[in-house]
């Protein structure tokens, strides 16, 4: 690239790069200013810095309660996620046949059934099973999260030789031995891919919590939100401060595994 188009193109990144902060300057800069300061400017600096916002934002989340449950539902759904998609995508790399190709494509396809379609039916018929608590809502997280885990790691498993899977046969270990200490650990970089898309989406995700958990104590982060948004007020103020201390952790994770993630993500691009 000559420099003539050097300097322009950095131009651009730098636009996007505040076009993309933007939203998290509105909600760190509001978070800190009564409501009647954001309802008359919400671009404009706090005059004071207002920490009892998040004081009172912590305490009405029942933060750290409803941390767990966030954690606890992400962790152990993203990990039930990478295990039994991994084995299955192995499984229908491995054994190509008619069958294992419909298979696939039947995951494929599900990828485009919107989740307004199913939610009713699905959530009715859990209730018959009295699974509308945490393990039904990750059950369903599997059901969700599995087909475009499958698709990806499917993509990865054709890239690697069926070889190694005879050679290590030929050794004497089994196809669970096979899969669990030669295969899955060259799955790493794809791993952290899908390890990341499934844990930004259970843990923002609002719609699906919303409609299975129905007891006290037991709400994520974004369903314990919605408490701040009655039907006459919009507490504002505590909506952002709590936002703010809901993505917390989540940037900490990041800043501790970043390079990890970075590593991961490009040689999962490479692949």
């Amino acid at each position: 690239m000559g420099r003539k188009y050097k300097l322009p193109v950095e131009l651009l990144g730098v636009l996007l790069g505040l076009l993309w902060l933007a939203p998290f300057y509105l909600m760190i800069v509001n978070s800190f200013k009564t409501k009647r300061e954001i309802f008359s400017d919400t671009l404009k600096l706090p005059e004071g810095f207002n920490f009892d916002n998040y004081i009172e934002a912590f305490t009405q989340l029942n933060f750290m309660q409803t941390f767990f449950n966030s954690l606890l539902i992400t962790i152990v759904s993203v990990f039930i996620i990478v295990i039994f998609s991994s084995m299955a995508a192995y499984a229908l790399s491995r054994n190509k046949s008619k069958v294992s190709t419909v298979i696939f494509f039947i995951f494929v396809a599900a990828m485009l059934i919107p989740f307004q379609s199913v939610m009713i039916p699905l959530v009715t018929v859990f209730g018959k099973f009295e699974m509308l608590n945490r393990s039904g809502l990750i059950f369903m997280y599997l059901g969700f999260g599995a087909s475009l885990s499958i698709f990806l790691y499917y993509g990865t498993l054709n890239s690697i030789p069926k070889s190694l899977d005879e050679a290590a046969t030929i050794d004497g270990a089994n196809k669970f031995q096979v899969f669990w200490y030669i295969i899955f650990p060259m799955l790493k970089p794809i791993t952290v891919t899908v390890a990341i898309l499934n844990t930004i989406w259970i843990w923002n995700d609002y719609l699906l919590p919303s409609l299975v958990i129905n007891q006290e104590g037991m709400e994520t982060i974004p369903l314990k939100m919605f408490f701040f948004f009655g039907e006459y007020t919009k507490q504002w103020h505590l909506a952002l401060a709590g936002l703010t201390i809901g993505i917390l952790p989540v940037i900490i994770a990041y800043f501790f595994a970043q390079r990890e993630i970075i590593k991961g993500v490009s040689e999962g691009a490479v692949k």
